[in-house]
């Protein structure tokens, strides 16, 4: 006979919590048979499964994750750090890495560095445990500091990161070869003097625009130096650059700023003061984020696949966590850029 306490009977009033024993004892099965049929195992015959899969939907019941996790040692989750998470970028860059990740069976935790180094080494320590392996997005240009904070017991996939680092397989854009391209672009357009709105001194990728800029701006045997504002990626810096731009007596032909962001608010400080675009000062953006078509002018940009970098780097890992010892460390998967070419640099002819 049950013992009466003060607190009465606990279970009253909570629903009856399905467990294993039950899925098994209505299937008619071993506990084992079930455990197998959820693990996706290969020992157990077609009309079994669909049995055990059948008592489990009838009686509500979910295996829990925290306990396969410890009989398999995989989470199926995979680990993302990324220096922000505002804006646009960043919003098609996790839709690519989701789309990748619900196709493999994965999910996704994710965190910011805010690109800070410490900031970064919280969230990975708090990911340990949690995941099956990471993927990090950070430009930070200090190889040290990098490597200082990045597990070594979890695969990891670097997104965008120095190429310094050749121990973990990469993902990249050649943020170079994309800016020269642009450059040439305005100065094939017969613009001699263009002004480019950077990224933080920090960043790889800002410097890596900065550097095909310049390169593009020298080898075009122009007279003068190149012409550089520095902003930090926001649209609040690109705004500012051009406030900066029009408060100068002598404008520049064109602009091109180092992200699209940049673009747009430069764009609104040259609108808000009667600046014609491209008749009075051509402008140019980075990246191609789905709001640059639909700007008016449209924006002329350098396309980056964003989407396809987060895709292919949860694949990368997927297929890093799938090999055996050893494998490609340093392997470096590059997308190239292309000119997206619309209205806010064509040249205007006037007849």
């Amino acid at each position: 006979m049950m013992k009466k306490t003060g607190f009465g009977n606990l279970s009253e009033g909570y629903p009856k919590v399905t467990t294993v024993y039950d899925v098994a004892n209505a299937a008619k099965v071993s506990i084992a048979t079930v455990s197998r049929v959820f693990n996706n195992r290969s020992n157990v015959s077609e009309a079994t499964r669909l049995r055990v899969r059948q008592a489990a939907e009838d009686l509500n019941y979910s295996p829990h994750m925290g306990a396969r996790s410890l009989m398999n040692k995989r989470t199926d989750t995979i680990g993302i750090v990324l220096p922000d998470m505002h804006g646009e970028f960043f919003s098609e860059l996790m839709r690519g890495a989701d789309m990748a990740a619900r196709k493999l069976g994965q999910h996704l935790l994710i965190s910011c560095s805010h690109d800070n180094s410490e900031e970064m080494a919280v969230a990975l320590s708090a990911m340990r445990g949690k995941v099956d392996g990471i993927v990090v997005m950070s430009p930070l240009l200090k190889v040290d500091t990098f490597r200082k904070y990045l597990p070594n017991d979890l695969p990891i996939v670097i997104m965008n990161g120095n190429r310094e680092i050749t121990e973990y397989p990469t993902v990249t854009i050649d943020n170079y070869d994309g800016a020269i391209r642009m450059t040439r672009h305005l100065l094939e357009e017969g613009h001699k003097k263009i002004t480019l709105i950077s990224g933080p001194s920090h960043n790889l990728d800002a410097e890596q625009r900065r550097l095909g800029y310049c390169e593009a701006i020298t080898i075009s045997g122009l007279e003068g130096q190149p012409d550089i504002i520095e902003g930090d990626f926001s649209e609040e810096s690109g705004y500012q650059a051009g406030m900066e731009i029009l408060s100068r007596k002598k404008k520049p032909d064109a602009v091109f700023a180092s992200n699209d962001a940049m673009a747009i608010g430069c764009l609104c400080a040259f609108q808000e003061h009667g600046i014609l675009i491209p008749n009075d000062i051509a402008l140019a953006g980075f990246d191609d984020i789905p709001l640059a078509r639909y700007m008016k002018p449209s924006l002329t940009t350098v396309k980056v696949p964003i989407a396809e970098l987060g895709s292919k780097s949860i694949e990368m890992l997927l297929e890093k966590l799938h090999q055996k010892q050893g494998g490609d460390h340093g392997r470096e998967f590059v997308f190239l850029s292309s000119l997206i070419i619309r209205d806010s640099s064509r040249r205007i002819i006037t007849g």
